[in-house]
């Protein structure tokens, strides 16, 4: 099967400080299914490294201020192209990110207070009908992936 991962899950220096956050179990999948690495913030044309953004309400600001929708937007669209392109039915995503984050995303303060809520390529790749799930959803994950093999 075809998984769209975010790409520093997969130890790809992606994260808005040009770190990696690779996650041994989905590294691990790669034994057994195709993994797409995907970087929505990258797709939308911010560097790497960039300034740390979070999202308030409908928008995506940098903490400098800076509106970042529509890059945010941009990136998440091309994501969803991506797991189109590569018939991928599930997506393992970056907890917390404001592209990825899949249950909890920091709440746009910039205090590292996390609240309830997607990032933007998380809700638009859940909307078109992927599975979404994030690093810290093991078992949930390989479940499903057992249960749709």
């Amino acid at each position: 099967m075809n998984i769209l991962v975010s790409a520093c899950l997969l130890g790809l220096p992606a994260r808005y400080d040009g770190a990696e956050k690779a996650a041994d179990w989905v590294l691990r999948l790669a034994g057994g299914h195709t993994l797409i690495p995907v970087c929505p913030e990258q797709l939308g044309g911010l560097p790497t490294p960039r300034t740390p953004c979070e999202r308030q309400g409908g928008c995506v600001a940098a903490r400098d201020g800076r509106d970042c929708t529509a890059a945010y937007a941009r990136g998440a669209a091309c994501a969803l192209r991506v797991a189109q392109l590569n018939r991928c039915p599930v997506a393992i995503l970056k907890q917390r990110s404001p592209s990825c984050g899949n249950r909890t995303i920091y709440d746009g303060s910039f205090t590292g207070r996390t609240v309830p809520g997607e990032g933007v390529a998380a809700a638009l790749l859940r909307e078109a009908g992927l599975a979404i799930f994030s690093e810290e959803d093991e078992s949930a994950c390989l479940a499903w992936l057992s249960d749709h093999a």
